[in-house]
């Protein structure tokens, strides 16, 4: 076996994305470090390292936002390396910054990549340079009055949006003047609380269009790859819910992924990037053929790289590792091949109908095995899910020969998944799962959940009955497998089945 780029990492992180970095630094024999908040110490992640420290409170601000206990806590463990995962600090340069001060190696971009980037106003500046194609729009909009001019210019409908924003805050969508004024106000307001920034710009609002995104990955050494695409129209609030590669839209040729894909290198190389990230398009189809415009750029692994692992084979992971070490790429585009169809599921503790946080205690939890499925989780019996925290659950992602058995696999898997103890929005991947527009690939924008409202009609008493009956009998079966049934084992191994499954390779 080779060297590990490594001999020790920290992830910067919490829940399932830091046991997915430390499944992979176990299989390289990297030795793991997790930090936790007071509200964690005894949750999965931690239990999972080889060593833990706490860095905190329960609140993020007080514990996985402060870099300079990031920062102590690698210093105390002897870790050469920090993996960020994503949220909390994983596009804050000042934590690269604060790596490179310490003389500990950060897994992912250079702070410069992330200072453009994060930024929507620079990011769309510097692409426009470097000839990508944007939505047509107007930068720093300072005011009621330039914002009215702006969207009179542009023309209806428009998107009101915070030029630090991301995960759908500080965005409105407006329809006519009169709506202007309040729509801006309000916008940033929102993104001043939420980003410390206040600073919106305007462009036109593609009603229609799918969500998809090109996985990029670029070593120190000029080599920069894509590993094709994610369509994750399938949101709620400007939240992804499900996501699925390669995209199933009609008009997603062979021509036009490849189209992307140069873009989306393009895009990278403009800014000197490294490491995995994930250039998003709005993907427009027209009866002339689809038109896609840069959205944004998200500078660090994405919640949905399950999808790309399965059908490129490839640990972006591991990569990353390398790629941080100095090592180079280790393969080209010519390299890079698809198979089959993998699909994700993000499972929340949250109403499934309104879509607001249902966060508590999980009395027991069981999930489905199955060939082509991977769970990626941090919750088990007995868990909290926080209120300090992000509500999801699980990722579940199936992968199959082609899109109908990967659906057939996630529905599957959601009806045979167990969870009681609080509402999740199961659910509402059933109905999705079964839909005709989705199934059939059809009418599917970012818009999809809005404009199929059965999805989110309240459940009747009957369903409510039929769903508390199936999840008691699966318990049941749980519960005997336990006492030696042949289902016993039912949790599944994150990381055996997944490898086996779905030709799981690294380079």
């Amino acid at each position: 076996m080779s060297t590990p780029p490594f001999r020790k990492v920290l992830v910067a992180n919490r829940g399932e994305i830091a046991r997915r970095v430390f499944r992979t630094c176990r299989e390289h024999d990297i030795r793991t470090v997790a930090v936790h908040s007071e509200a964690d110490r005894g949750s999965l992640h931690v239990l999972d390292a080889d060593e833990a420290l706490c860095i905190g409170p329960a609140a993020a601000r007080d514990s996985y936002l402060r870099t300079d206990r990031i920062i102590e806590a690698a210093q105390r463990t002897g870790a050469e390396a920090i993996h960020p995962g994503y949220g909390f600090l994983s596009e804050r340069p000042e934590l690269v910054s604060a790596c490179e001060a310490a003389g500990i190696t950060f897994v992912g971009p250079p702070a410069h990549a992330m200072e453009v980037m994060g930024d929507k106003v620079s990011a769309r500046r510097t692409m426009i340079e470097a000839g990508v194609p944007v939505v047509p729009g107007v930068d720093d909009v300072t005011d009621v009055a330039s914002a009215e001019r702006a969207a009179a210019e542009i023309g209806f409908p428009v998107m009101v949006k915070a030029s630090a924003g991301g995960g759908g805050k500080g965005m409105r969508i407006v329809h006519e003047p009169a709506a202007v004024a309040a729509a801006f106000e309000a916008a940033a307001r929102e993104a001043l609380a939420a980003f410390g920034d206040d600073r919106i710009f305007i462009e036109r609002a593609v009603m229609k269009a799918r969500h998809v995104e090109i996985q990029v990955m670029a070593d120190a050494h000029g080599n920069v790859v894509h590993l094709g695409e994610r369509d994750c129209s399938v949101q709620r609030r400007h939240q992804k819910v499900i996501e699925e590669s390669p995209s199933p839209s009609a008009q997603m040729s062979e021509a036009i992924r490849q189209q992307m894909g140069e873009v989306g290198t393009k895009a990278a190389r403009a800014v000197g990037y490294r490491s995995a990230g994930t250039i998003e398009f709005l993907f427009e189809e027209t009866p002339d053929g689809p038109r896609f415009y840069f959205l944004e750029m998200n500078t660090r692994l994405q919640v949905e790289h399950p999808v790309t692992e399965a059908v490129t084979g490839r640990d972006l992971v591991w990569d990353q590792l390398r790629v941080a070490a100095g090592q180079p790429l280790g393969y080209d585009q010519s390299d890079v091949t698809f198979h089959g169809h993998a699909i994700e599921c993000r499972v929340y503790a949250e109403d499934p109908v309104s879509f607001l946080p249902r966060p508590g205690p999980v009395h027991r939890i069981r999930w489905p095995q199955g060939s082509g499925l991977r769970i990626d989780t941090a919750v088990s019996d007995g868990s909290e899910v926080s209120t300090h925290y992000d509500p999801m659950i699980a990722k579940v992602t199936t992968w199959g020969p082609d899109r109908a058995s990967a659906i057939a696999r996630m529905r599957a898997a959601m009806d045979g998944t167990v969870l009681l103890g609080i509402p999740t929005n199961i659910p509402l991947h059933q109905r999705i799962l079964t839909e005709p527009d989705f199934v059939g690939g059809r009418e599917v924008s970012t818009r999809y959940i809005d404009l199929h409202p059965a999805l989110t009609a309240p459940h009747t008493h009957d369903d409510a009955s039929h769903s508390v009956a199936v999840a008691a009998a699966a318990a049941v079966r749980a519960a005997r497998s336990v006492a030696g049934g042949p289902t016993a084992g039912a949790v599944v191994d994150e990381g055996r089945a997944w490898r086996e499954s779905a030709r799981w390779r690294n380079s």
